[in-house]
């Protein structure tokens, strides 16, 4: 049982012997972090800004569905956001108990006029009425059947249908309700080129020119859409602090009004500038800086930066030309880490 004892102590000794020693070659590696290199290198960079719009709300292209009469909505065939041909049925009505009172009435006014209109006819011709009295009872038969004439085609009217291929923007009732003469059933948009405008920085917007491309995204995935500006407002908006910048939108795009879009205008050049990939740059409290690698070494460098186009960006200060900067893996760096690349 003692030499158990003694031969377990040994063993022990042993392996914290051994423990000690690879201890000692760990402490001396030290932490290496696995990184991405980029190059700092001369070339040219059209800064690009990014703007945020909206489609604009043009009176021209909207038009209204209404009711000629009172009427019951019986059921709506296209609701908001549907798309629509021309002549395409959107909502149908049908007259109110009071429109069809109304009609009949107007049915019975007109065969009375007439009836009138033809007596005061056979009474002139008996010498009893005048000629005044017959063209006054002509006139009353005509306002009245022209009445009723009115009051039919009304009646007809009560299937509302899109007046050109569009889409509809709004539709403020619902199946059941009695609305009143005149109301708007829906609001439809004609297809078409649409006016876009996008906020803008009024010292960059005077350095603007119509004529100058737009890079607008119409929506999450969707393809780049380059149009020109169409006009520059450079007055200030009191409220964003933003000039204007306008463009129309092809009718190819499908967009509606109010539908936000983001676009992209260049601006100034930079040329035969030190520049370095954008995914590089890190940010210390609004001090920009890389990490330069040498030796399997990254080191802080604070730089002073110039334009970008989102991809890269002009370095004025604080690199050299060739110097490799860390693309990946740089926010879990600390000055002085040892790296190893991908």
């Amino acid at each position: 049982m003692i030499r158990q004892s003694a031969l377990m102590l040994l063993l022990l000794l042993a392996a914290c012997s051994g423990g000690s020693d690879s201890g000692e070659d760990g402490n001396q590696q030290g932490p290496v972090a696995l990184v991405k290199l980029g190059q700092a290198a001369k070339g040219s960079v059209q800064e690009m800004l990014t703007l945020y719009g909206t489609v604009q709300k043009d009176s021209t292209a909207q038009y209204a569905l209404s009711t000629p009469v009172e009427a019951i909505v019986i059921d709506i065939h296209k609701p908001v956001g549907s798309a629509v041909r021309a002549g395409e049925v959107v909502a149908r009505l049908e007259p109110s108990p009071s429109s069809r009172a109304a009609m009949t009435k107007a049915a019975s006014d007109a065969q009375a006029a007439v009836q009138a209109y033809a007596r005061a006819q056979r009474l002139r011709a008996d010498g009893l009425a005048s000629n005044a009295d017959v063209e006054s009872a002509r006139s009353a038969a005509a306002s009245a059947q022209a009445q009723q004439a009115a009051m039919q085609r009304s009646a007809q009217g009560l299937t509302l249908a899109a007046r050109s291929a569009g889409y509809v923007e709004t539709v403020p009732v619902n199946p059941g309700d009695l609305i009143a003469p005149g109301s708007t059933v829906a609001t439809l948009t004609r297809s078409g080129a649409q006016r876009a405008g996008f906020g803008i920085d009024p010292q960059a917007a005077s350095g603007l020119s119509l004529g100058t491309a737009l890079h607008i995204m119409t929506g999450a995935g969707s393809a780049t859409l380059t149009v020109p500006i169409e006009s520059i407002d450079t007055s200030v908006d009191p409220q964003t602090r933003l000039s204007t910048v306008y463009a129309r939108i092809p009718a190819a795009a499908h967009v509606g009004p109010g539908q936000p879009l983001t676009a992209q205008v260049p601006l100034e050049t930079s040329k035969d500038g030190l520049t370095i990939p954008y995914a590089a740059l890190l940010d210390d409290g609004g001090q920009p800086y890389v990490f330069v690698v040498a030796n399997g070494v990254a080191n802080r460098h604070d730089v002073v930066t110039g334009p970008s186009n989102g991809e890269r960006v002009v370095i004025e200060k604080g690199l050299s030309a060739g110097n490799k900067v860390v693309i990946e893996g740089g926010t879990a760096l600390e000055d002085g880490m040892k790296v190893r690349t991908k």
